[in-house]
């Protein structure tokens, strides 16, 4: 599936909300293909699958770091409205969503473009709700989590990989992702309960209904 193309105009379904952390084998060799050396990244993982790794990006992958709460505000976007996402992590309170090869390089300047077109047309209060996306690509490392779930959640797997050749949106499926969430956060009424709020951690996504 190319990544350029309009996801408004082929929604997948409202995906089953089901707890699906753990990587795959074949997940696990992809996530380890991003580094120089494969094979010692993967002998560290039989080793100790609990254990969080340092790797590159810009190969494999590219990195959008977003704050955790938008981020899961685009999340829901490109599963509910979109075409769903490539493996998705969160780390130390941050959502690290995982993207083509060079949308690190091209996504900042189609947000600076959807920002100043929306001053244009007045749509203020919408776009201008993104906070700074962080972009690692060429040059940049990433920490990600562990193989295997893990008893603290400060790091761990929303959408963990379970292929060796994954589907990651590219930067025109993330920007409008991003305006998206900003939309509907903007425009959302203020609710009040004088109950504790859903745990927003418990929403998983089902991967076997994606695309």
């Amino acid at each position: 599936m190319s990544s350029t193309r309009n996801p408004a105009s082929s929604a997948a379904p409202l995906p089953d909300r089901f707890d699906v952390c753990g990587v795959t084998p074949d997940g696990a060799a992809w996530l380890a293909s991003a580094g120089t050396y494969p094979r010692s990244t993967l002998t560290l993982w039989e080793e100790r699958p609990t254990a969080p790794v340092v790797l590159p990006c810009g190969t494999a992958f590219d990195i959008v770091n977003v704050p955790a709460i938008f981020g899961r505000r685009m999340l829901d976007q490109l599963w509910d409205e979109g075409p769903g996402s490539g493996p998705v992590a969160v780390h130390r309170g941050r959502t690290l969503l995982f993207s083509a090869p060079g949308t690190a390089q091209r996504l900042p300047s189609l947000l600076e473009w959807e920002e100043w077109g929306a001053g244009e047309s007045g749509a203020s209060g919408r776009v201008d709700a993104i906070p700074p996306l962080l972009c690692h690509g060429v040059g940049d490392a990433v920490t990600v989590p562990a193989l295997s779930p893990v008893a603290h959640l400060t790091s761990r797997w929303l959408v963990a990989p379970d292929t060796r050749h994954p589907w990651l949106p590219g930067p025109e499926i993330l920007v409008w992702a991003a305006v998206r969430a900003a939309r509907t956060a903007a425009s959302a009424a203020v609710r009040i309960s004088i109950f504790p709020p859903a745990d927003q951690d418990a929403k998983v996504y089902d991967v076997s209904r994606r695309r």
